[in-house]
Parts: C-alpha cells; structure tokens; sequence
C-alpha cells in the first residue's frame, strides 16, 4: 500500500548553511536580526524561530528593511519568485520548470479526441465564455501566461510579443512575453472577433498568488489593500506586480518551511460551521491551523498542515469552486463581486453540488440562450473526484502519481515538482508500491486508456441526451407550454447539466474515480430523459386539449 508522499525533501542541513551563508552573501542587503522582526510580527515567530528556515534570515526574501525598520509604513518588498525558493532548493525548482510537451499548447478540450465533440459543447455552453477557448491544461509556471493570452479571457488584448513561437519559451515573467494592445486603457473589452472578457480578480487566485500581500481574506475590498474582487482584472495585470504562475508558497510556508494552503475560498469551505465538506466527512482528515496574517490593515489567512496532504495542497485550484458572478436562484436579481458567494468553494463531489449551488448558497452561473434556464459552470474537481477512490483508499496521494521521485546529482532522492500525467513517468508512478505486481510499463498505459476511453465513451451519450433535452425545452417553449412545465423542464436540464460537466471540467477523463464518473454521467441521461419526457406528455396532453 502506498503512503501518501511528501512534496519536498530537505536537503541535509550542512548543505543547506553552506548554501544560505553564498546566498547571503550575495544579498544586496546586510541580514536583520530576526528578533527585530519578530517584535511586531508574533504570527512570524511562531512560524519561523521553530521552523526549518530558522536559519534563513529574513533579507533571502524581503528588501527594503533597512528603511521598513526605520519606518514601519514603508513596507518592505517581497522576491515572489520562483528563485526566491530555487536559491536552496534548486532540484525541487529545475524540476518545476521542466515544460510538458507530450500535448501540444492551447489543445481544445472540445475537440474529439479530447471532451465533448463539437457542436456539442458549444450548443450545451451556448452563452458562457468557454465556448470562445477551452484549453487543456499545460505545465505549472505557464498557468498565469495561458490565462493572459487565452480568447476567452482578455478579449484578446495580450498577445505574445514573438507570435506562436511564445510557446517554445523557457518559463519567465510573463511581462517579457506578452504585449498589450492598448496599455492605456484598464477597460475590458474585445480586441479581436470570437474572443470574450471573461476573466475577473477571483479566478486569478488560481494562476498565482504574487499579489498575496495586496489581497484581503476573500477578496473582500478593504481600505488599504489594493486589489479586491471588484478590482479591475486589466488594471491589476497592467500593474506589473502580476507575473509568475503558480507560486511556491502557495503549499510551502516561507517562514517555517511547513505544508500550508492559502487559497481563502478553500480555507473557508474547511472551517464552515456547517461542516459539510469532504474534508470535514473524513474522520482521518489532515488537520489545519488557521492563521491571520494581516499586518496592513486587512485579515489574509493561511493554514498551516499538519502533514503534507497533497489532496488539500493541489485542491487550492484543482477543485470545483464559484469565481463568477451570477444569478440568486431565489430572487432572481444579479449576483455581483460585492458577494462573497463570487469566491466560494462547496468541496464536495458531483453529486452534492445541485443541492449546494441551488438550494444552500442559490446562485447558479449563467442562463443558457436557447432554453433561457439558468445552469452552473464547473472548473476542475480533481481533488474531489479523487476522495473515496480505490486510489484514495489505498493511500495513493496527487503526489503519488504526478510527482514522481527522483535521484539528484548528488545521489539524494527529492521530489520532482515537474507535475505531469504519470504516463510520462509510468515506472515510478504506477510500477512501485507493490499495487500492480506483474504489470509492464504498457500494461499500465493501457489500464490507464481503457478507462478514459469508457469514460469518453459515456460522456458523449450524456451530451446526446443533454442535446435533445434542449431541443425538446425550445419546442415547448415554442408550443407555448406553461411555464410551470418549462421550469420543470430546465430544472431537470439543470441536473443533468451538472452530472455532465463536471467530467468535462475534471481534468482525468474520470480515471481519478471511474465509479463515480460512471454513475454521475449515467445519472445524467437518466435525468436529460425524465426532461424530455416531461415535455412529450405535455406536447401531447396540449395537442388533445386543443382537438376537443
């Protein structure tokens, strides 16, 4: 049985001094006197006089302390850089950016080999901005440039500077490879036909987290803190303190060197009296200590982990979570940035999310244009497709399978942080462990095709159905069917809507728990069925009423 696997391995601690004392050295500024430090900052103490960067002194990561420590209204300057960390732990940074290339960039999931075939998906997302591009993912340090440059986003404003072959460059801020078609305007708005601007300050909070210290708990607008929900997603790009995706220490705390998360919206979901979260469901969950790290005027929360848990880790964006506007399901009336349900993680599984989205927080996404029924958009819920799992059970983490142990040039074994299918390193990841004795590397391909192909294989009957459900809801529109019947119709449209999607927006093609993908996309023709024939009955008790 596997154990679930830690993300980072320290190097040993000699190594470790020899190179703190070089970086040092190198630092422009002479190192503080962490004592200083920790008479303002007690959250900081605690973290780091008893973490493993004890020894690291706090000019590694900070500038400008001379004139802070002077001044405590001059903040010091955060290195948000991936060398920030790549100073010490350079295998563990190397790793990370190593780019994937077994799947070219800007792979439309809605091609056939992929998700749903068109015209399926476009007439099934018919009013949503992913219809205009739906990416497959690419390797990590590109996630904040494949937001930029992607047409459903910006509208097209940033473009890479060098054309197509932006794709071939190593992993670099994302200013030296983009331009911006109208830097003097912070408005969004349509640069180029067939594109949409459907990008806002929430969804970044996925792509990176350099403006962690601008940003208040849950994005609520703040006196003093920059950014907010509400803030202009043009403007806070323009801004330059935007440009590395994915940061470091979005699971590894800087001051003590301890697993942590900072997502606020997942943060929340785990510490809602409710407690209806999967997290809160496994009585063997990783337990978290919440902190508060504003020192600027506004609440910022981080949790540090007890263990490495790579579930919660990678959960802070492979999960299903709100980051749109929308519509209040009970009222009707717009939902905007000034609500919090604009940040919001229900973490929990497929079949738990009608309920949560309709009846417990009441918003829903957008309003499909043909049947007028308001439908939900899902974002990508690996994390909770993988609870419950056979992998899960057996105690196979993200990890686990996506980041495989490797041995450095120094002969000490780290934990690669190049993040990619497991098929790219099937010996390690699926061959040890002792689970699939007997097996050869092809073997393991093969087990690993077999169930996507019959996951695809289920989604595109879902897709069939959901399509004729839509035809059969405009029919009866048409009809001029009761508009009680309409609405039962596109709550059962609704239903099967999000038994669906969700596999399209979960990035496995169900591998990561093909029972429940099974039975949510067969759940879902079931409900597209009851829809259709919802509106037949109708069709037909209409047509004899009106031949007496």
């Amino acid at each position: 049985m596997f154990k679930v696997t830690r993300f980072l391995m320290v190097t040993a601690m000699a190594a470790f001094f020899v190179l703190f004392a070089a970086t040092a050295m190198a630092a422009k500024e002479k190192p503080v006197n962490p004592k200083t430090c920790y008479e303002c900052h007690d959250v900081v103490k605690e973290l780091h006089a008893g973490g493993k960067h004890k020894n690291v002194n706090c000019v590694n990561c900070h500038s400008g302390l001379k004139e802070h420590l002077a001044d405590s209204s001059k903040h010091p300057v955060v290195d948000t850089s991936w060398e920030a960390c790549g100073q010490c732990h350079k295998d563990q940074h190397d790793s990370f950016l190593t780019v994937s290339k077994h799947r070219p960039a800007r792979d439309e999931k809605s091609q056939l080999t992929n998700r749903a075939p068109n015209p399926y998906w476009d007439k099934l997302m018919m009013g949503h901005g992913f219809t205009k591009e739906h990416g497959l993912t690419r390797s990590h340090p590109f996630m904040l440039l494949d937001q930029l440059v992607v047409d459903r986003a910006f509208g097209g404003r940033f473009q890479p500077k060098n054309g197509w072959t932006y794709v071939n460059e190593k992993p670099q801020k994302v200013w030296n490879v983009i331009k911006d078609a109208d830097p003097k305007s912070d408005d969004q708005k349509v640069f180029m036909r067939q594109t949409a601007t459907a990008v806002n300050p929430v969804c970044l909070q996925c792509k990176t987290q350099d403006h962690i210290l601008d940003w208040a708990y849950m994005g609520d607008p703040k006196a003093g803190a920059p950014f907010s929900r509400a803030s202009k997603p043009v403007a806070m790009i323009q801004s330059g303190k935007i440009q590395h995706g994915l940061n470091c220490y979005y699971c590894h705390d800087p001051h003590s060197a301890k697993p942590r998360i900072v997502r606020d919206a997942l943060i929340q979901a785990l510490t809602r009296p409710e407690a209806d979260t999967l997290w809160a469901k496994d009585p063997n969950h990783t337990n978290i200590k919440v902190y508060d790290m504003g020192m600027r005027g506004y609440t910022r929360k981080i949790a540090i982990l007890e263990k490495y848990d790579s579930r919660l880790q990678c959960g802070q964006c492979h999960v299903e979570y709100n980051c749109n506007p929308g519509t209040d399901t009970k009222t009707g009336e717009k939902v905007t940035f000034a609500d919090d349900r604009t940040n919001h993680f229900p973490y929990k599984d497929v079949f738990g999310l009608y309920d949560h989205y309709k009846n417990q927080i009441h918003m829903l996404d957008f309003k499909h244009q043909l049947t007028g029924g308001l439908l939900w958009k899902a974002q990508h819920p690996e994390s909770e497709s993988h609870y419950n799992s056979v992998h899960a059970k057996a105690g196979v983490g993200c990890d686990t399978c996506h980041m495989e142990k490797v041995k450095g040039k120094n002969g000490k074994t780290y934990t690669s942080h190049f993040a990619v299918t497991p098929k790219e390193h099937i010996k390690s990841s699926c061959l040890t462990g002792g689970c699939h004795k007997g097996w050869t590397e092809k073997d393991a391909v093969y087990a690993i095709d077999s169930v996507k192909a019959y996951t695809k294989g289920k989604m595109r009957k879902a897709e069939f159905w959901l399509d004729r459900l839509i035809d059969k809801i405009v029919e009866g529109k048409k009809a001029g069917l009761s508009e009680d019947v309409i609405k039962q119709a596109q709550d059962q449209h609704l239903r099967a809507h999000i038994l669906w999607e969700y596999w399209t927006a979960e990035n496995s093609d169900g591998f990561h728990n093909p029972e429940m993908a099974r039975e949510s996309l067969t759940q879902s023709i079931d409900e597209s069925q009851k829809g259709i024939k919802l509106i037949d009955e109708a069709l037909t008790a209409a047509k004899t009423s009106a031949a007496k």
